[in-house]
């Protein structure tokens, strides 16, 4: 049985500003509309499937790749909950912050 997939503000913020720059840069919402979808089938597979993504450092978080992207998630018990979608040719160490921000 699927669990349930919650979609944190950081992800439904990133995942509208990389559609909205695909649109800007693209002039045209083709690649987007694909893009959306190849997100949105990502995301019924990990709520499937919730162990098919990448193991990573931090032993609650898991990866899964999307084109040049990462959507980076937790499994609960009962449900997935996505963290953020991470252009991967960004700066690692920025995911780092994300990830772990610093405690003061």
């Amino acid at each position: 049985m699927a669990k349930q997939v919650i979609w944190s503000a950081r992800t439904q913020r990133d995942r509208k500003q990389i559609l909205s720059f695909w649109n800007v840069h693209n002039q045209s919402t083709t690649y987007s509309k694909t893009l959306d979808r190849k997100f949105r089938e990502a995301i019924k597979l990990i709520g499937e499937f919730p162990q098919i993504g990448k193991r990573t450092d931090d032993a609650k978080a898991r990866i899964k790749i999307v084109r040049d992207y990462f959507l980076i998630y937790e499994e609960t018990e009962t449900k997935i909950i996505l963290l953020t979608i991470w252009d991967s040719r960004q700066d690692p160490k920025n995911l780092e912050r994300i990830l772990n921000p610093p405690t003061t």
